[in-house]
């Protein structure tokens, strides 16, 4: 039986949806993000422990794009505080590393740390701490209120979800 042009042109055309049909073999990318849920945590937390130092501060959370998650205003914080702890979460996730260490690049006139500062919420003030999984930073808190000890208010906050974190 003498094949047809047409069963030809039908048996290509399947062959070539198979083969542009057929898996890929690149990979999404998977990775942990945090929760309300957790971030809530790590504020409540840390304005905790400040207040338990006797300071009044705000707090914030913000995801690995640098997106607020979470933001608190301790009783008795000043206005100011919200966006400073909001700036410095943002910092510490976008350059991951504590804010301490990028206001010291600032103050030892790093080049390109004195570019970085000109862009749109980048601070060089301490109390940003990247939050990270295993050497993943997944997002960043800050907090702004207490004098020269907001890190260690923030590390407060995140003893409180340290083991989620692994």
């Amino acid at each position: 039986m003498p094949v047809s042009i047409r069963a030809i042109a039908a048996s290509t055309f399947a062959a070539s949806v198979c083969l542009f049909a057929a898996p890929s073999q690149a990979q999404l990318a998977t990775h942990k993000d945090l929760t309300y849920n957790i971030a809530r945590l790590i504020v409540e937390g840390a304005i905790a422990d400040c207040a338990g130092r006797g300071y009044a501060a705000s707090a914030v959370v913000v995801d690995r794009a640098g997106e607020t998650i979470v933001a608190m205003r301790g009783d008795g914080a000043g206005p100011h505080t919200m966006e400073n702890a909001r700036r410095k979460a943002y910092t510490a996730n976008s350059f991951k590393q504590l804010t301490t260490a990028y206001a010291k690049k600032y103050a030892d006139g790093d080049k390109t740390v004195l570019q970085q500062v000109t862009l749109p919420n980048v601070i060089a003030i301490g109390g940003g701490v990247p939050i990270k999984v295993g050497n993943e930073v997944i997002g960043a808190a800050g907090l702004s209120g207490s004098p020269g000890i907001d890190e260690e208010c923030v590390n407060g906050g995140l003893a409180k979800v340290a083991d989620q974190l692994k």
